[in-house]
């Protein structure tokens, strides 16, 4: 297995942003993605590693048509979350769109260029994971990969993998939060356990615990509008009305030409001489 990554320099998230960025706002335009990574790996500063990385996509793009096995041969570079999704968005039978995909990791790239947190980051992980419907064992997998998550994390996020969908996110939360612990040394109550680390605020653990029983989406927004957690961006739809104008064009014109058809068959026949071509 290749090496993971670790935390890279500002400026390498700073040019992974614009990347994903570039790459969201020109799919729609039909440019064919070999173009775009063309485009992006001259306008990205040359003392980043992105354009090394970019090429390394490109080859791999034009010899089996997908980025992601080169995304996780770059395992040094990109985390195994930002393969994964990519990976799920190059599905064949899948429904997850590229254009959420790279808008996600466009974010994620911003939020790891400034502070991040592991609980903020962990929190906008699972959210994207939640929110597009993707598998959560590959998913918490990718997660409990990246390097920048501590031992800590790492295990607990494990735990997440194989309890999540029998136990509720809120409760996984809060039961690793300080407000759990806060609550457990009361007069009367059981003292917490020695073994598990504090992996959430007192903040964390009181919404969470305010959110049980509720949709997981309402417990991250909730921590959004709060703590300022980093949102997952949701794409705009693609705006189909130029096509439906464009179909509906095409149309008349058909329509157009066939009702010249029957008032030229009802004057007599059909003048057939206004087809032929000029040699």
């Amino acid at each position: 297995m290749p090496p993971t990554t670790t935390m890279l320099p500002r400026d390498e998230y700073i040019e992974q942003a614009y990347f994903f960025q570039i790459l969201g706002e020109r799919l729609p335009q039909d440019i064919p993605i070999q173009d775009i990574l063309l485009q992006v790996r001259d306008e990205t500063l040359a003392t980043t590693k992105l354009p090394i990385a970019l090429d390394y996509m490109l080859a791999e793009l034009c010899s089996t048509g997908v980025v992601s096995p080169a995304m996780e041969q770059l395992a040094h570079y990109f985390t195994p979350f930002q393969t994964h999704l990519i990976r799920e968005a190059e599905r064949d039978d899948g429904k997850f769109d590229l254009r959420a995909a790279v808008k996600i990791l466009q974010s994620e790239a911003e939020y790891r260029a400034d502070e991040p947190s592991r609980a903020g980051l962990f929190l906008y992980q699972l959210e994207s994971i939640c929110h597009n419907n993707l598998p959560y064992d590959s998913g918490l997998f990718a997660m409990s990969e990246d390097t920048f998550y501590d031992d800590h994390w790492q295990q607990w996020i494990l735990i997440v993998r194989r309890q999540i969908g029998l136990i509720e996110i809120a409760d996984l939360i809060f039961s690793r939060s300080q407000h759990y612990i806060n609550l457990r040394h009361r007069p009367q109550t059981q003292s917490p356990n020695p073994e598990q680390t504090v992996l959430f605020g007192e903040k964390e653990g009181r919404i969470a615990l305010a959110n049980f029983g509720k949709d997981p989406l309402f417990l991250f927004a909730s921590l959004q509008r709060h703590l300022g957690y980093p949102k997952v961006p949701r794409p705009k739809p693609i705006d189909e009305t130029k096509n439906v104008i464009a179909i509906l064009q095409q149309k008349l014109d058909q329509l157009s030409i066939r009702t010249k058809l029957l008032e030229d068959e009802s004057r007599g026949g059909i003048d057939l001489t206004q087809y032929y071509k000029k040699p």
